[in-house]
C-alpha cells in the first residue's frame, strides 16, 4: 500500500518543464507540446532558456563578456514572449505559462536542465532533438542524450 500512499500526497498540478533555446527544434517542441496537452487544464508549462555564462578566459575581456550575455539574455527573453504567445494562442490559460531564465556556470546545459526539474518537481522534462551528427555527439554530448539517462522522478519527452 506503500504506492497508494505516495500516489495520493502527489502534486495534483501536473507541471511540464520546456527547456528552449532560439532554434526551430525548440519551437516544434512548443507547438507539439500546445496540440498535446492545451486541453489539460492541470496542465502547467514552465518554459525554461539557460544562458550558458562562458568562462572568464573566453572572452577577451570582461566587457566582452558581460555584452554577449546580455545580448544573448534579451534574445532568449524575446524567445520566451514568442513561445509563451504561441501556447496561448493555442489554447493555453496565460496562468499556465510560466516564463523562466537562467543564468548557469553548470559545464553541461543538461545539468542545468535536470537541477530545474527538480527545484520546480515537474513530472515531465521536453527538449526539442537538435539532431546533431555522431562525431559532434562524441566532441560536445547530446543534451537530449543527457537528460534521457540522467533524469530522474520524472519522464523525459525528446521531440522531433
Amino acid at each position: 500500500m506503500q504506492d497508494a500512499a505516495n500516489l495520493a500526497g502527489r502534486d495534483k498540478e501536473r507541471r511540464i518543464l520546456v527547456a528552449v533555446d532560439e532554434s526551430e527544434h525548440s519551437k516544434r517542441a512548443v507547438m507539439y507540446l500546445a496540440d498535446f496537452f492545451g486541453d489539460y487544464p492541470d496542465v502547467h508549462l514552465k518554459l525554461l532558456a539557460i544562458v550558458p555564462w562562458p568562462a572568464e578566459d573566453y572572452f577577451a575581456t570582461d566587457e566582452e563578456r558581460e555584452r554577449w550575455g546580455q545580448e544573448k539574455i534579451a534574445t532568449l527573453e524575446r524567445k520566451l514572449d514568442e513561445y509563451k504567445e504561441m501556447l496561448v494562442e493555442a489554447g493555453f490559460a496565460e496562468s499556465r505559462v510560466d516564463k523562466l531564465l537562467s543564468v548557469s556556470k553548470h559545464a553541461s546545459i543538461a545539468d542545468a536542465i535536470l537541477e530545474e526539474q527538480e527545484r520546480l518537481r515537474c513530472c515531465i522534462v521536453a527538449v526539442g532533438r537538435r539532431g546533431i551528427d555522431r562525431h559532434e555527439e562524441f566532441i560536445h554530448g547530446s543534451t537530449s542524450n543527457r537528460i534521457l539517462h540522467h533524469a530522474k522522478n520524472c519522464a523525459v519527452m525528446i521531440i522531433e
